[in-house]
């Protein structure tokens, strides 16, 4: 499997963002599997400018909305506009209709102006009082949210957190890394080192070449029985979805992809499991009270569930 142009990607996103070469594989990961991104975390540790280099990186149409309580859906999707010449209503699109959209502090919006989001994340479509709009791939919704500070806002509801395929933190750098941002901070900061390496081209081959690696039933029912565990856990109140299996499997094969096989193995499942359900699943009130939290209920879900061994020749 050639995994050049995701190599090439990943290399010209580490001259924007120093140190973080995990959570820049998984982002490349997200994209390739056709999925959406929550990127939780605080001010101020490079979000903004994470989502900027890939865009610039793949040469797609970006566009950043800061979401705000006054933030209207129609700020979002669009809206009619009256044409004295045709005597009509025209519809001008917003910016949803960009390739790349970067939903800022997510959760300062209203919820009614949230879920103007989800026809385009679930299905690449936009319904109007004027049309139907399919969006041109690749399309990704990359969202960011403050885990902190909860002062006006409104949390994201599970249905709109179901169709993020990852929710991924930059964290704070080591000391190395900090001080390599603060020598290079300007560049940085205009992303004057960034180029486009790869066409839009590149991007639908990349997402068609994952689509087709081999997946054996046993990886099937190893990630369906990692969705059981989920639901059947008395620590969680809400388990994974149907949804969160599919988005279990597509990012394992993006993960093989990326290692430069044609295949995928149980290892690929594993170390995409955190990124892709920690976000969809919620604590009782009794694991709440005992202070327990997601990763390390996966971590347990994932040592008690049987791991399938294929061997080379069943490659």
């Amino acid at each position: 499997m050639d995994n050049t142009n995701a190599i090439k990607l990943l290399n010209n996103l580490k001259k924007a963002i120093i140190g973080k070469d995990q959570v820049l594989e998984m982002l490349i990961i997200c994209l390739i599997s056709r999925g959406h991104l929550l990127i939780e975390d605080v001010p101020g540790v490079g979000k903004t400018t994470l989502v900027k280099a890939l865009a610039k990186s793949i040469g797609l149409s970006y566009k950043r909305v800061q979401f705000t309580s006054d933030l209207m859906p129609s700020d979002i999707i669009g809206v009619s506009v009256y044409d004295k010449e045709s005597s009509s209503f025209i519809f001008k699109k917003g910016p949803i209709f960009n390739q790349i959209f970067l939903a800022d502090e997510i959760n300062r919006a209203s919820p009614k102006t949230q879920s103007s989001l989800l026809q385009a994340m679930a299905e690449g479509e936009i319904s109007t009082d004027e049309g139907h709009y399919i969006l041109k791939g690749p399309f990704m919704v990359l969202a960011t949210q403050n885990p902190l500070e909860y002062q006006g806002t409104f949390p994201l509801p599970e249905a709109q957190l179901d169709r993020f395929l990852m929710r991924l933190s930059l964290g704070y750098p080591e000391k190395e890394d900090e001080i390599a941002i603060l020598e290079n901070y300007k560049s940085i900061r205009k992303l004057e080192n960034i180029e486009a390496v790869l066409s839009r081209e590149d991007i639908l081959a990349m997402q068609d070449q994952t689509d087709n690696l081999t997946v054996k039933k046993a990886i099937i029912d190893y990630i369906v029985n990692i969705s059981n565990s989920t639901r059947n856990n008395k620590d969680l109140i809400l388990g994974a979805s149907p949804r969160a299996s599919i988005d279990l499997l597509r990012a394992a094969k993006a993960h093989a992809y990326i290692r430069g096989r044609d295949y995928v193995i149980p290892d690929d499942v594993k170390k995409i499991v955190p990124a892709v359900l920690s976000h969809r699943l919620m604590l009782s009130s009794e694991a709440r009270i005992e202070r327990k939290n997601i990763a390390d209920i996966l971590n347990a879900i994932l040592k008690g569930i049987y791991v399938p061994v294929i061997s080379d020749e069943e490659q």
